[in-house]
């Protein structure tokens, strides 16, 4: 009986989103709405960037959505029922998660106890297990709370976000013309940043597809809901981020993804060689776009959500990028992703510390 019900919700709810989205990209005066809303607003910042959306929009950025697969239209029904809750709730149900990750030591539990061992050495034993247990209530957070941001309508979603610290910064890149390329590490709500660049500016974000191709059409979806354009991590999509920022557009990258062995290449975070990707500091240096960090802060009780850009000067290398990231994740480090396996793959001689024994 269950089942039904999720059916009948997905199919009435998926319908009814597919046939708006349909309507929102129909051509009117060769741009679509997302798009003409997006040059209104660079018309208010600058004459010389409003050229930029249109040129994206001519591309195609975000097409007639087609139809999910049947997999993706039921975890989405299930998605969106669980995000009827208060985003309070939803956290609280992200707190028990935590607390049961850490009860029966899962995965999630024990990688991040190394991880932290690693990267805070300095803290003595009670200290560590206070952040290990914070840790994993934020990170239950950020799972929980994906049902909220992926299913909300727009204005409820962009009613929570509270502050944007540093939006100047953004505001001025944007306007300059010559593209703008954020790191996003993975701290705080990253998919909450994902859904202001999109309501500011036409954004590409860049992703690593999942094994199964249901899963990515789910996630290219939510993502892509209010216009963000998802890219691949692969040639074909390099050479889309190149284009985009050419045009002057935003570009969106998560910098402390682990690249594949040959990708990448070793540099430290936290006094530990990890291995880190090439790719955000080349992009930089080729084309000369602006690069900002940013993180959303998950404020406490429900509350929502503090965006924050910061400009960390020129990223050079590797070293560079990971020593700013490093200084963010100093910043609020329960709301950092310890979970995952940042130093899995060590330098030739050197073991995996998630090696058990």
């Amino acid at each position: 009986m269950l089942v039904l019900v999720l059916v009948l919700v997905l199919v009435l709810v998926l319908d009814r989103e597919h046939r708006a989205q349909a309507r929102s990209c129909d051509s009117v005066a060769g741009t679509c709405r997302i798009c003409r809303s997006a040059l209104a607003r660079d018309r208010a910042l600058t004459v010389a960037q409003t050229t930029s959306a249109a040129a994206i929009c001519s591309r195609g950025h975000h097409p007639t959505p087609e139809r999910l697969p049947f997999s993706a239209r039921l975890t989405y029904a299930a998605l969106w029922l669980l995000g009827r809750l208060p985003l309070r709730a939803l956290h609280a149900l992200g707190d028990a998660i935590g607390w049961l990750w850490l009860r029966a030591r899962l995965r999630e539990a024990r990688v991040a106890d190394v991880n932290l061992h690693l990267c805070f050495a300095e803290l003595d034993d009670p200290q560590r297990l206070l952040l290990l247990r914070q840790t994993l209530a934020q990170t239950g957070r950020t799972a929980t709370e994906l049902c909220w941001l992926w299913t909300r309508a727009a204005a409820i979603v962009n009613a929570r976000i509270r502050v944007v610290e540093g939006e100047p910064l953004f505001l001025d890149a944007i306007a300059a013309g010559r593209g703008v390329m954020i790191a996003a590490p993975h701290l705080g709500a990253w998919e909450a940043l994902n859904l202001y660049l999109s309501r500011t500016a036409p954004v590409a974000i860049l992703y690593r597809p999942p094994r199964q191709a249901w899963v990515e059409s789910l996630i290219n979806r939510c993502r892509g809901r209010f216009g963000a354009e998802p890219v691949r991590a692969e040639a074909a999509g390099v050479r889309t981020l190149l284009k985009r920022l050419k045009d002057g557009g935003v570009v969106g990258i998560l910098p402390d993804q682990l690249p594949k062995v040959g990708e990448g290449e070793f540099a430290p975070f936290f006094g530990r060689p990890a291995l880190t990707m090439s790719l955000f500091p080349k992009l930089a240096q080729r084309t000369g776009a602006r690069v900002l960090f940013a993180w959303v802060e998950r404020l406490p009780a429900g509350a929502g959500f503090a965006v924050r850009f910061f400009d960390r000067g020129q990223i050079h290398d590797s070293a560079t990028m990971n020593a700013a990231i490093e200084g963010l994740a100093r910043q609020m480090p329960a709301q950092y992703q310890w979970t995952y396996k940042r130093f899995g793959i060590q330098p030739e001689g050197m073991q995996s510390p998630y090696r058990r024994g």
